[in-house]
């Protein structure tokens, strides 16, 4: 591994003048926060592609055979990660995006009412090179793996030469904005209000028939995009009015994920395993004690302190499958805390990963998260998951 330290340059600098490369990944903190916004991390120009479509997993375009998941774990045994305590945790790996559709390959489902729009499953890039920023200490370095390399000798050179190019990538000007950029067009819903209205009429019936615990009612909103659209101009907009401190912008060819989350699905830092659910939230007031007067409120709601224990519980479920006996623990229960628009209640739930289990199996006994859920027995959907990752 090459490890190069660098002059302060702010992240969204850095992720303007990759923006042109293939594949770009940008995790950013846009929120500052000493345990849960210190780092972010950009890099594009991975060296292998694992993707699932329709259940069936590839690797840089060439079919897989057998279950995705097993793939994906020999994948990440092929290229071992050194691990530098003193640099920020992600030193270069697999990052990209699991979608919700993915626990069709770990659970036996009908087809969803409404189809997807020709999405993949998962696409997980994996990067030799990462640009890593440390906010506390407005520190930034390129780490450079070598890989795909297997000479150790030639990953060596790899990694120099990788840090160079890189380092020319950051000397050059940022990609250059519309100074007019085109808006999106009208949104439109794939629920009318009628409909939306009978859907939470129908849940409300199968909670109280005991058979769903939760359900989220979502909808798809679409609009029409003009040719002088530019993504980064949007997603600069969307950190500036809702920083958070998981936020994140994936440009993959002609997909492009924008994202603004305060939510951490799953942590595994050595053995140990945290998750941190978020149920209970209400928008923030820009005058003080009205602001005030609504965290209170949230924080004594009995609605919202039930479903956030809910979630909790089924979470501490999740982990007691993966890790260790008597070590999951829920040190932190119902907790307010507050961000630029919103108010949440934020539990932790902890364990300790078991001897013979990895971070994939963690995946498979997590995904999806157990808040987003659909309208299914709870009991029969985990006895229906797979076992044998």
């Amino acid at each position: 591994m090459h490890v190069r330290e660098l002059q302060w340059i702010e992240p969204v600098t850095a992720m303007r003048r990759l923006a042109h490369r293939p594949h770009l990944t940008f995790l950013d903190s846009a929120t500052r926060h000493e345990l849960l916004g210190r780092y972010s991390y950009l890099t594009c120009d991975p060296f292998s592609t694992h993707r699932v479509d329709d259940g069936q997993a590839s690797c840089n375009g060439a079919a897989l055979d057998g279950d995705p998941w097993i793939a994906l774990r020999d994948l990440l045994a092929k290229y071992p990660q050194e691990h530098h305590d003193d640099l920020p945790p992600f030193q270069g790996g697999a990052a990209g995006f699991l979608a919700y559709d993915l626990n069709r390959t770990l659970e036996r489902l009908p087809l969803p009412a409404i189809p997807g729009q020709g999405l993949p499953q998962s696409v997980l890039h994996f990067y030799d090179v990462v640009l890593s920023f440390d906010h506390r200490d407005d520190r930034c370095w390129i780490v450079s793996t070598g890989w795909p390399e297997p000479d150790p000798a030639r990953r060596r050179s790899r990694a120099r030469r990788r840090a160079d190019e890189f380092m020319g990538l950051l000397a050059g000007s940022e990609t250059p904005r519309d100074l007019f950029p085109g808006e999106a067009g009208a949104w439109h819903s794939n629920f009318s209000r009628q409909r939306y209205t009978a859907a939470v009429n129908r849940v409300i019936e199968l909670i109280l028939a005991g058979d769903v615990f939760q359900a989220n009612i979502s909808q798809r909103f679409s609009a029409e995009l003009p040719a002088s659209f530019d993504p980064l101009d949007f997603y600069s907009q969307l950190r500036t009015f809702n920083p958070a401190p998981f936020a994140a912008l994936l440009r993959y060819g002609e997909l492009t994920i924008a994202s603004s989350s305060p939510e951490r699905f799953l942590k595994l830092d050595g053995r140990r395993v945290e998750t941190r659910p978020i149920k209970g939230t209400i928008a923030r007031s820009c005058e003080s004690r009205e602001d005030k007067r609504r965290a209170e409120m949230l924080a004594a709601s009995e609605k919202d302190r039930a479903e956030n224990t809910m979630i909790v519980d089924l979470l501490r479920n999740d982990l007691s499958r993966v890790c260790t006996a008597d070590s999951v623990d829920v040190p932190s229960l119902c907790q307010l805390e507050s961000y630029a628009s919103v108010h949440h209640l934020v539990s932790v739930v902890e364990g300790e990963l078991a001897p013979d289990r990895d971070a994939v199996s963690l995946l498979c006994a997590s995904f999806p998260a157990a808040q987003l859920l659909g309208p299914q027995r709870y009991d029969r959907w985990k006895l229906s998951r797979r076992s044998r990752v």
